[in-house]
């Protein structure tokens, strides 16, 4: 279909006479293009100017406007030096006015309009970069031999709308120029220096001098860094080295729209990812909007854009509800959740947008909406720069130029007065909360002044910026404090929280800009002081609450093993990865504690999840591990080895304060060593993996440790090797190991690792198990074992829900006793009593008595570990911990759990202790 085919509307002439002359110039035209051509000139001096210069060209160019664009930008890199500044002016007439006639006639789309511009923006730069720095060449000043079309290692980054690829029709280019100075011998650095700032200014100057047949593209340097006190032109390394010391939150969103545009466009594409930490930071950045926020009102207080709409004068672009405050509100949120979900690091408004929308980090219907105001704002500031070819985005300032306009745009006066005034406000009313919420009411009283008055003195408020948001935030959290059971506990918990922040502007713009955190952290103060200290220390793990998952359904271990390895696999390097690891495993950590301090989860449910975390972790990482390992000391000999959990994970039941313990096996059949560059004997090599995968869970990192870690259940315990082989464990679990050890293998299960040697090692767990529950001496061992137990591990006291007769850890023994006796491999508490009670040891009513005692200390336990980290001291705990702990147990206050916990630990020790007991007697 034909250009004029696709016509669907047009401008009405503002001036005829303008019009009608500029027809006049013009060969035969088709009679749709008539009343395009008439009013386009009509409304604009400087596209009737256009018209009669290139007539010639343009008649012939409109019957296939996207191959005539194709062949300016194809022609480009065969024109010379001294042709081109001429030839890129040509080129710049005729894309204009093509753009001009293709929008104002509606062939285009706006999104088409812009790339079009900025594609030719590109192909002008890449043109005169490379025959500048060809002319360097021939001068002598730079070597030669390097591809041309890379402008000798110069590449110009595109900012702004260029990046984008957003530009208006009367756009300023914003550049910034740098060269890759590795490509060079050091000691010639600042002759290449010198010589690519020449060939910046050169390029600038061509672009943006106006001479005879107008200009290119008003070219603008300044976004470089410092540039106030740098070179047009600066070396990679440089530019690096200021953004990691100074950079700014403006620099850092310029970067958003960053595309390397010209010359060396591979080297420009990597300094981009070295910027990536800066751009995209690791936790959600809200400290952003108050930056964006602060820039908007320096902008307006510079521009005097304040006060009440008026629309004469108006600038589109700065001004109220305008362009910038579309493109501000969506960089802005992109910079907050950008480091942690990638699908955000778009470029243009459109996909920022969008994104936005689908992280839902933003209403679609408001996504929708904010497009839509926006492609109408730069369709009235397309207008109002065609007239005159006008850097400008001030509406009229007088009648006559609204008439102007109007007709330019094909509407009437009034009906284009009030659409925009509708559209402005629009806008601001959705943007303007986000960058300034409403102040909430200073506090009235005087309550908790004494507390309040040395938060000044905590190392979270040393800047004034910080001290300028939590004043806006305190009379809200003071309010809520004081609506606590217990105000005076929760106000001295809260203040433990704040004591232990390093810093607080990114923490109290989160609170700012997510008010239901403020509830939250009143919750947790209230309730649990150790998961408040924790968060003191992990604030980042606020992000997760607002990700948007973070209520949503358990993704069960195998979800989390697969989104962990999706996390890890997007970074190349290993310590990366374990800090990666760790910022993850907190975030799930935390959710955990929060679902069931707010009983969305119970206890059981809790332990379940704590367990499916910590195997997510173990198998996620192992892969990375193993890896890393290889590239030193070659492939696992034979068939690799294989992790076991034990104990509590094994069983799939953690509290928030469990360890991991964990045995490792492999089997290198027969291998002696390995094959890698650093090969070793298989023995060493196995202990050493092991002890890798130690330090990867345990070591202390930025981020902290993922897990301490307990290897002491593997065979010989800390007598034996870390790693054990395939034959070694077999034989030690059928002719060496004591009762203890395989009471501990009832509850080992695999966690990562070979599958084949994975099964088999389950296969002689289950024959081990069938094959020593009968032994003569199982229930004396135990009762024997029970005894030392007691003896070295007394009891903290009546509330200690683990140790002492009747209680968590006497319990389990019994039940890894009866599953035992029974050769089941059922490895979780109530399955293993079942276990005992299908055997015919245990009678039903005893298991349940023991399963109903384990499921209260389990319960208070869980608890316990969640609020104190510790046992429980009910004298020591707050009002919110009493009522979350009585609220766990189905007790109606601390004297009614007092009575149970002994009730029950009593029915359970006395079972226990007469299955035993029989033992002995026997």
């Amino acid at each position: 279909m034909s250009f004029t085919d696709r016509l669907t509307r047009y401008p009405r002439p503002y001036d005829l006479d303008r019009g009608q002359d500029a027809l006049s110039h013009l060969p035969d035209l088709p009679a749709a293009l008539v009343p395009l051509i008439e009013g386009t000139a009509g409304c604009s001096p400087y596209l009737a100017t256009l018209l009669q210069v290139e007539a010639a060209w343009i008649v012939s160019a409109m019957e296939a406007p996207e191959q005539a664009v194709d062949e300016i930008m194809r022609g480009l890199p065969e024109i010379s030096l001294d042709a081109l500044t001429a030839h890129l002016r040509q080129c710049k007439r005729r894309i204009a006015l093509i753009t001009a006639l293709a929008d104002l006639g509606g062939v285009w789309p706006l999104e088409t309009v812009t790339q079009v511009l900025t594609d030719f923006a590109d192909s002008a730069v890449q043109a005169a970069l490379v025959r500048l720095v060809e002319a360097e060449v021939t001068r002598g000043k730079l070597p030669s031999g390097n591809d041309p079309s890379q402008a000798g290692g110069l590449v110009a980054l595109a900012m702004g709308k260029m990046g984008a690829g957003e530009l208006n029709y009367s756009s300023d280019i914003d550049l910034i120029c740098l060269f890759d100075e590795t490509r060079f011998d050091p000691d010639d650095y600042h002759e290449i220096r010198a010589s690519f700032i020449r060939v910046t200014r050169r390029m600038a100057a061509m672009l943006s001098d106006v001479r005879g047949g107008g200009y290119v593209f008003r070219t603008d340097l300044r976004l470089r860094p410092d540039a106030s006190a740098t070179p047009v032109c600066l070396s990679m390394e440089a530019a690096e080295r200021y953004y990691e010391s100074v950079g700014r939150t403006w620099e850092r969103a310029a970067y958003i729209k960053a595309r390397a545009c010209a010359g060396d466009v591979d080297a420009g594409g990597g300094f981009l990812d070295t910027l990536r930490p800066f751009v995209w930071r690791k936790h959600l950045d809200f400290a952003a909007i108050q930056d964006a926020h602060d820039m908007r009102l320096k902008i307006r207080d510079h521009k005097g854009l304040h006060g009440k709409l008026v629309l004469e004068g108006h600038n589109m672009k700065l001004g109220r509800g305008g362009i910038r405050e579309i493109e501000f509100f969506t960089q802005t949120r992109q910079l907050i959740a950008g480091g942690r979900d990638p699908s955000l690091r778009v470029r243009g408004t459109r996909d920022g947008l969008n994104r936005l929308s689908a992280a839902n980090w933003l209403p679609e219907d408001d996504a929708v909406t904010l497009y839509d105001h926006y492609k109408f704002h730069r369709e009235v500031e397309h207008r109002l720069q065609m007239i005159n070819d006008a850097q400008t985005h001030h509406l009229p300032n007088d009648a006559d130029g609204f008439e102007r306009l109007a007709a330019f745009m094909g509407t009437e006066v009034d009906a284009l007065r009030s659409e925009i005034s509708d559209r402005i406000e629009e806008v601001h009313a959705l943007t303007e909360g986000f960058f300034a919420p409403d102040a909430a009411p200073s506090e009235t009283s005087d309550w908790g002044a004494e507390i309040v008055a040395r938060w000044a003195n905590y190392p979270a408020f040393r800047s004034s910026r910080a001290i300028e948001i939590f004043e806006r935030l305190k009379p809200e959290i003071l309010a809520r404090l004081q609506e606590a059971a217990k105000p005076d506990e929760a106000l001295i918990q809260f203040d433990g929280f704040l004591s232990g922040l390093p810093a607080g502007v990114q923490l109290f713009s989160l609170f700012e800009a997510n008010p239901q955190l403020t509830q939250l952290i009143v919750d947790i103060a209230a309730t649990a002081p150790e998961l408040s200290q924790y968060l003191s220390r992990n604030s980042g793990v606020f992000d997760a609450v607002i990700g948007g998952a973070f209520f949503d359904p358990w993704p069960g271990k195998d979800g989390l093993q697969a989104d962990l390895t999706a996390t890890l696999g997007s970074l190349d390097d290993y310590e990366t990865q374990l800090i990666a690891a760790r910022r993850w495993a907190k975030e799930w950590h935390f959710r955990v504690g929060v679902h069931l301090l707010r009983g969305l989860i119970s206890a059981e449910v809790a332990g379940s999840q704590y367990a499916d975390l910590a195997g997510a972790v173990v198998a996620g990482l192992w892969p990375i591990i193993v890896e890393e390992f290889t590239k030193k000391h070659g492939s696992m000999p034979g068939r690799g080895g294989v992790v076991l959990g034990m104990g509590s994970l094994g069983a799939g039941r953690l509290n928030a304060e469990s360890d991991l313990d964990l045995i490792m096996v492999y089997d290198a059949q027969g291998i002696e060593a390995s094959d890698g560059r650093r090969a070793l004997a298989t023995r060493p090599y196995y202990a050493r993996l092991t002890q890798a995968l130690v330090t990867a869970l345990s070591a202390p990192m930025s981020e902290g440790r993922l897990y301490e870690v307990d290897m002491r259940l593997r065979p010989s315990g800390r007598q034996g090797p870390v790693a054990t082989s395939f034959e070694a464990f077999t034989d030690y679990q059928r002719n060496q190991a004591w009762t203890w050890e395989h009471l501990a293998l009832t509850r080992a299960r695999v966690m990562a690792g070979n599958p084949e040697l994975a099964e088999e090692i389950e296969n002689v767990r289950g024959a081990v198990l069938a094959e020593k529950g009968k032994g003569e001496t199982v229930l004396a061992d135990v009762a024997d074992m029970r005894r030392r137990i007691a003896a070295a591990k007394p009891s903290q006291g009546d509330w200690d829900a683990k140790i002492g007769p009747g209680r968590l850890q006497d319990i389990e023994l019994f039940a890894q006793t009866a599953c035992l006796r029974a050769g089941s491999s059922a490895r979780e508490l109530d399955a293993q009593l079942k276990a005992g009670v299908a055997d015919g040891w245990v009678s039903a009513a005893d298991a349940q008595a023991v399963n109903d005692a384990a499921r209260l200390m389990w319960r208070l336990q869980a608890v316990a570990r969640l609020l104190t980290g510790g046992p429980l001291r009910p004298d020591e705990v707050g009002e919110g911990a009493k009522r979350l702990i009585l609220r766990e147990t189905n007790c109606h206050d601390l004297a009614d759990l007092s009575d149970q916990l002994h009730a029950q630990a009593a029915a359970a020790d006395a079972v226990i202790s007469r299955m035993l007991g029989a033992a002995d007697d026997a």
